[in-house]
């Protein structure tokens, strides 16, 4: 029976959609469900100001009337004026190991971003570049962090077999800090406070962060962020939006500010305990029981996992040494936790600056995921 697409738009559809990656993943010990409330504000366009600067359509696929794969079809009018670029956006990229499963999605977004005049097919990626992005391509073995996307081997022969070619790489590490900061860090460190006049500060909550710096933090992020992968300059509403869903979740032992002497935010770095193991018993839900495992997470004196989120240096402060603060600052909270590994979000394989303050302490490549692109 031939494949058919159906798009999707009501709030039950939209349930149904999401639900699609977790009947898939069912019973595989490295996928990690989003949650999902975060899920479905992601669509709602009162919630996720993102949408304000993009268009989106979702789709599932059913065969026999049974669902057997889903996509978003995107396009991000700011990334694409800010890159000058036309680019259709394909992401929630999920699917039977059926060629003519995904071929089926993949047409229905390339046909629709022709329709609105866009000449290449991007993907997987989501609405801006916060949120999950790239196809893994190495380290399946490894559970899956709640910031990484997460695929069965079997979608890479679908998304070749589609002539969809490399564009971007990013790798993953996992990171062993050690208990005490090397002393050569600690010296450059030193050395970087006087020459630089800057300085650590640490804060207690969002409030404090908030009455001390208003949005600094996120200005720093997005200036620092301009010239990676398919960046999207954040609008305000957005700034605010990803202050508001994120931050509370954050104990702020792990988020380290470095500022000047007039009190401008020049570097910021954070992550968060890993939850990924209570959103596997908890399916991604918070109620009944869900809420209790990942505040749990949260909130442990000892960390057995860990997500090392970002990494931001204002601009005029890059190549002066400021990451050296962060470690100096942040390995003795690990030993206060026990930590003895973290894992790193997706860096681009390019990107020297990321990967350079990553391997000044002991560490592995784990993983590999890529974005793909194709002319239409």
């Amino acid at each position: 029976m031939a494949v058919e697409i159906r798009e999707i738009s009501t709030r039950r559809e939209i349930k149904r959609f999401i639900e699609f990656a977790n009947d898939l993943y069912k019973g595989d010990a490295y996928y990690c469900p989003p949650i999902f409330f975060d899920e479905m504000n992601c669509f709602n366009p009162k919630k996720n100001p993102a949408l304000e600067v993009c268009d989106h359509k979702l789709w599932m696929a059913y065969r026999e009337g049974k669902p057997v794969g889903r996509i978003a079809g995107i396009i991000n009018h700011r990334a694409n004026e800010h890159w000058n670029v036309k680019k259709v956006r394909f992401g929630w990229f999920d699917f039977i190991d059926d060629m003519e499963v995904s071929k089926a999605l993949l047409d229905t977004v390339a046909e629709w971003g022709k329709s609105h005049g866009m000449n290449e097919l991007n993907g997987p990626v989501g609405f801006t570049d916060f949120d999950h992005e790239g196809l893994l391509l190495e380290g399946y073995e490894y559970p899956a962090p709640m910031a990484s996307l997460y695929n069965y081997p079997y979608y890479v022969k679908h998304v070749d077999a589609y002539g969809l070619v490399k564009e971007a790489d990013w790798i993953e590490m996992r990171v062993y800090p050690g208990k005490e900061c090397p002393e050569q860090v600690n010296r450059v460190a030193n050395i970087v406070k006087v020459r630089s006049h800057v300085h650590v500060v640490k804060v207690k909550n969002v409030r404090e962060l908030n009455r001390r710096y208003g949005l600094q933090y996120m200005d720093v992020i997005d200036t620092a962020y301009q010239k990676l992968y398919n960046f999207q300059p954040m609008t305000q509403r957005q700034k605010e939006y990803y202050r508001d869903m994120y931050l509370p979740l954050l104990n702020f032992d792990f988020v380290t500010i470095v500022e000047n002497d007039a009190h401008e935010v020049v570097g910021v770095a954070l992550g968060m305990p890993d939850i990924s193991a209570a959103l596997r018993k908890c399916g991604g839900h918070l109620f009944p029981f869900g809420w209790y495992h990942i505040l749990k997470a949260l909130k442990s004196k000892k960390v057995e996992a860990f997500n090392f989120l970002l990494v931001a240096v204002r601009p005029d402060y890059q190549n002066k040494g400021v990451d050296t603060l962060f470690y100096q600052d942040m390995i003795p909270i690990f030993a206060k936790y026990h930590l003895t590994g973290l894992e790193t979000t997706s860096m681009l394989e390019k990107n020297n600056k990321i990967l350079d303050f990553f391997s000044r302490v002991d560490h592995i490549q784990h993983k590999r995921r890529r974005a793909y692109l194709k002319d239409l």
